[in-house]
């Protein structure tokens, strides 16, 4: 909006010419987004308690009873401060922006229903697995598909260290893809489990990610650094850093010991957004890297499942997801968090890399 008003006027005063700059209004964007959520933050919190809208605390997770009742669906704060930043900073005649506030709101309603059940209707589960994974499955089908009607997508797989090698998997790229997206959706919700915890990796993801949107959508960086060139992506850029202050500002209140957690309205959501965003900027597999410590969370979940039917109830960890795990050999929860912190750093320092070594 305000990039629509102003910057026509940089004819006449020469500051607004700054609008044209998308690594102008991403900053912007981001600070915009930090300052919604720090102002609305505890407001948001207070009304939540006022509507006894808390977190329900699962009997088997070990020292999290005092979590009890903590205000919960933190996700909605997000989402505005995200919204509301995009469309004051974004150019609204960008159909890549459009695309990824679709996407982010398409996973929000699922997150939203999944946490209205377990939070006002006392149902614990909330939606069955199989009715998340429609409403992801549905909604990252819808995006893949019309992705790949727009100039600069193909049906291509990039893989990081290696330049040369793009396997064309054709009409199997659509599931693929929706797979990257619902997988990087659950792979945040199941690491939403510690203050923090998710909420800090993710931002890490998205500000790597932002720098790929930024290089695919610059043609001589693209070509410099023999990445896909996709005109007008870098304006996605811009959504990145919304994506990053709505996050840093939830992470004020969000920050051990947390005054409020996103909920599944928030974890669904971002981690959706996110796997669209690498399906976006082709570097669907970079994701593994990217969101390494998702994975991570992720794989032990399954393994433990897995081999807990196999072996007639033996277990690999003491619980999974892998931060119950430490949690049940007495490792402080602040230490974890932080140490998965530093691990998702780290993953993302290895996925810049891949920039260069190819």
């Amino acid at each position: 909006m305000l990039y629509h008003l102003l910057y026509p006027l940089s004819e006449d005063i020469g500051l607004f010419n700054v609008f044209r700059y998308i690594t102008f209004r991403s900053i912007y964007a981001l600070l915009t987004a930090l300052i919604i959520s720090l102002w609305l933050g505890p407001k948001f919190i207070s009304w939540l308690q006022k509507v006894k809208c808390g977190q329900y605390v699962q009997d088997d997770v070990p020292n999290h009873k005092y979590k009890a009742g903590t205000p919960t669906m933190g996700g909605v704060l997000i989402g505005f401060s995200l919204v509301v930043s995009v469309l004051l900073w974004g150019d609204l005649t960008n159909k890549f922006v459009w695309m990824c506030l679709f996407v982010f709101l398409g996973f929000f309603l699922v997150g939203f229903f999944d946490d209205y059940l377990k939070v006002v209707k006392k149902q614990n589960h909330g939606l069955s697995i199989a009715g998340k994974l429609l409403g992801q499955g549905i909604i990252a089908l819808g995006a893949v598909t019309i992705l790949l009607t727009m100039p600069g997508y193909n049906t291509e797989l990039l893989i990081p260290f290696f330049k040369e090698i793009r396997p064309d998997i054709f009409l199997l790229y659509i599931p693929f893809a929706a797979v990257v997206m619902i997988g990087a959706s659950n792979g945040v919700n199941l690491t939403d489990g510690l203050d923090g915890l998710a909420i800090g990796p993710f931002i890490v993801s998205a500000a790597c990610l932002s720098v790929f949107i930024y290089v695919s959508g610059h043609f001589h960086l693209a070509d410099y650094l023999q990445v896909p060139y996709i005109p007008d992506l870098g304006e996605v850029t811009v959504f990145c850093g919304a994506m990053v202050g709505a996050g840093l500002g939830f992470l004020w209140y969000n920050a051990y010991p947390a005054q409020i957690f996103m909920g599944d309205t928030g974890s669904i959501s971002l981690g959706g957004t996110l796997g669209f965003i690498a399906v976006l900027c082709k570097q669907e597999l970079l994701l593994i890297i990217v969101g390494g410590l998702f994975v991570i969370e992720t794989l032990s979940v399954i393994l433990q499942v897995g081999y807990f039917k196999m072996s007639g109830g033996k277990r690999i960890f003491r619980m999974a997801p892998l931060h119950h795990h430490f949690e049940m050999k007495g490792v402080p929860e602040s230490k974890i968090i932080i140490r998965f912190w530093i691990m998702s750093i780290l993953f993302a320092l290895l996925a810049l890399s891949t920039l260069k070594l190819r």
